[in-house]
């Protein structure tokens, strides 16, 4: 990180120990226990050696579980059973190659890095905060940096100091900008009334997650099951960040002396006439392309209605991923060509290589999670863990959304020390799915409790990769800025967020709305 930022190790951020605060000893803390957890693929093959061994002691002493509701009863498979090392030599490789996430997020991943290198990301945000109106430009942030992660990774990347760039040119303190823009892009991360690679992430292991069960069978489970939930949430919490931005972070800024007239980069800002032009052909090109696809989903009798002319399910929810990959393989060419950053096919071709490539630790990583996963349904441990955190639930009387809510903050709490979303929901979501499941709630309220939970603290962990990233971007305008000053200048928005989403999902489980097309609260 060093290299990267110019700065000091986090270690070195606070020289004079003996001064240092509360907070600076708790994000020590912090930053010890995180750096003590091995890297997520060491982790995850930990605890497929953990499984193997306790499915085999389970099995060995004749342990079965049986299904509440049901005559199912199932023994325990050991792994390290003759039966079990012969259906892992079958199936090691099935298990990754089928494992839900890691096409959908492959597929997407090509695209939308087609569309961040071309430059029509950085671009249509440019186009998105330019002209907005001064009093108006907090809230214009916030929403937008709710949207972000479609941008996957890149959005903690570029939003921030664009925000901060855009306030500089209004008049407003740059640093309300830049710091209020990254926390609304990570405490805001899972929300959206975009769709990215995140949703295909996230539903594939809830899909693979809620398989161990029977009633798994009778749900329709897609890229779209929080949609409804999502899109709320980004214009409540948009609205929530903007006011944190304009009245409680911006006032507490020591006052910032802008730049003269002269050196004021309003242009910087302002597009080009090739970008207006690029910009303009893509909105038509996938206007009409979705356009398209809705007149082949919408009228009577279209061909992409479901069994007997229903909108959902339908292939087009089922098949939103191939939807999204030809809006943005459109958009990303078009906008490419138009501004020459492609020339050639060869261009294409090196874009999307180079948006895989950096996807290979991810790929190494999901192929241990996929194992474990694999390993949980096959040995029947998945529905014993279940069974019994859903009997433990009940027995001390957490049950309902005050089920929901210690799920959110646990996974609040991990998330201060495993901050990769795929990591973290491949741990957890095995074993809450089915036992939420049991309690009568639908994998799509269990992936929305998470969603809240593994975005909420994103936002102050020092495990956050672009958080020294920040730190020398506010640097900038305030040199002798801490670790210390910038989280708990981010903390202004960890409460109020998780506070505030959790009342969003209440309202939905209070009221029983769908939280996407076809996803209830309850299992149906």
């Amino acid at each position: 990180m060093p290299a990267v930022t110019g700065l000091p190790a986090p270690e070195g951020t606070s020289p004079d120990k003996e001064r240092r605060g509360g907070l600076d000893r708790v994000l020590s803390f912090i930053e010890r226990a995180g750096n003590a957890l091995p890297n997520p693929i060491v982790l995850f093959a930990g605890l497929f050696v953990l499984l193997a061994v306790l499915s085999t002691v389970l099995a060995l002493i004749g342990v079965s579980v049986t299904v509440p509701g049901t005559d199912d009863t199932r023994d325990i498979g050991g792994l390290l059973t003759g039966e079990g090392l012969r259906w892992l030599l079958e199936n090691l490789i099935p298990n990754f190659a089928t494992f839900p996430p890691i096409g959908a997020v492959l597929v997407l991943m090509m695209v939308v890095g087609l569309a961040e290198k071309t430059g029509l990301l950085e671009t249509a945000m440019r186009a998105s905060l330019a002209r907005v109106p001064r009093a108006v430009l907090p809230y214009a942030v916030a929403v937008i940096a709710s949207q972000a992660h479609m941008m996957s990774d890149v959005g903690a990347i570029v939003l921030p100091p664009l925000a901060a760039l855009v306030f500089k040119s209004a008049g407003r303190h740059p640093v309300a900008g830049l710091i209020g823009g990254f926390a609304c892009v990570t405490a805001g991360y899972a929300a959206g009334f975009t769709i990215g690679s995140l949703d295909a992430l996230y539903v594939g292991i809830t899909q693979q997650a809620a398989s161990v069960l029977p009633a798994a069978e009778g749900l329709h489970i897609h890229v779209l099951i929080n949609y409804f939930f999502t899109a709320a949430s980004s214009v409540v919490l948009g609205l929530l960040g903007g006011f944190l931005i304009s009245r409680v972070l911006e006032p507490r800024l020591a006052p910032y002396q802008a730049a003269e007239s002269g050196q004021t980069p309003r242009e910087d800002l302002t597009l080009t006439p090739v970008q207006r032009k690029g910009l303009a052909y893509t909105c038509v090109v996938v206007g009409l392309y979705l356009a398209a696809v809705l007149a082949l989903w919408l009228p009577p009798g279209a061909p992409l209605r479901g069994e007997g002319g229903a909108f959902v399910p339908s292939p087009v929810l089922s098949g939103v991923v191939p939807v999204l990959f030809g809006a943005f393989l459109l958009a990303g060419l078009t906008y490419g060509f138009t501004v020459k950053k492609l020339t050639g096919t060869e261009d294409v071709v090196t874009a999307m290589t180079d948006s895989v490539k950096n996807m290979s630790g991810y790929i190494v990583m999901m192929f241990f999670a996929a194992q474990v996963i694999a390993v949980f349904t096959w040995s029947n441990l998945g529905v014993l863990l279940a069974v019994k955190a859903a009997a433990l639930f009940n027995a001390i009387g957490v049950t309902g959304f005050w089920a929901i809510i210690a799920f959110v903050l646990l996974a609040s709490c991990l998330n201060l020390v495993i901050l990769s979303g795929s990591a973290l929901w491949s741990l957890v979501g095995p074993v809450f799915i089915p036992a939420f499941m049991l309690m009568g709630m639908s994998p799509a309220l269990s992936q929305a409790a998470f969603r809240i939970g593994d975005s909420a603290t994103g936002a102050i962990t020092p495990m956050n990769p672009y958080l020294l990233l920040i730190l020398a971007m506010v640097r900038e305008y305030e040199p002798e800025a801490r670790l210390g000053t910038l989280i708990s200048r981010l903390a202004i928005f960890v409460v109020p967020f998780l506070i505030v989403w959790l009342a969003i999902l209440g309202i939905f489980y209070g009221l029983d709305l769908p939280l996407g097309p076809g996803a209830h609260i309850g299992v149906k």
